[in-house]
């Protein structure tokens, strides 16, 4: 993958979860705050604890922190999967979100 491709898979992956972050709020009593800098969302959820996703332009990755840990994405050429165990990178998130927020919580990928 060149580099602006990985760019522009990456972004649709940060404008997704901001598009989804704003859904959640607006349809249910959740109440994340995602704060976005350059290559970077900060979730932060009503209870503070956070979920940090980061750009690794270098190695092409997209990485995630969370209370479960940490993790590391590459695009497989259809989506985002988790380098150890091949787990998709948007049912991760909503997994971990949901675990962090108290309550089921769905991210896709579409922007």
């Amino acid at each position: 993958m060149t580099d602006l491709e990985y760019q522009n898979q990456a972004e649709s992956v940060l404008k997704a979860i901001e598009k989804a972050c704003d859904r959640l709020n607006d349809e249910s009593d959740v109440d994340i705050d995602n704060q976005r800098t350059g290559g970077m969302i900060t979730l932060t959820f009503s209870n503070r604890s956070q979920i940090i996703i980061n750009l690794q332009k270098p190695l092409q990755e997209i990485w995630m922190a969370a209370r479960a840990g940490g993790f590391h994405y590459k695009f497989n050429g259809e989506q985002w999967t988790d380098t150890k165990d091949s787990s998709e990178f948007f049912a991760n998130l909503s997994r971990y979100a949901s675990e962090q927020a108290g309550q089921p919580l769905v991210f896709f990928a579409t922007a």
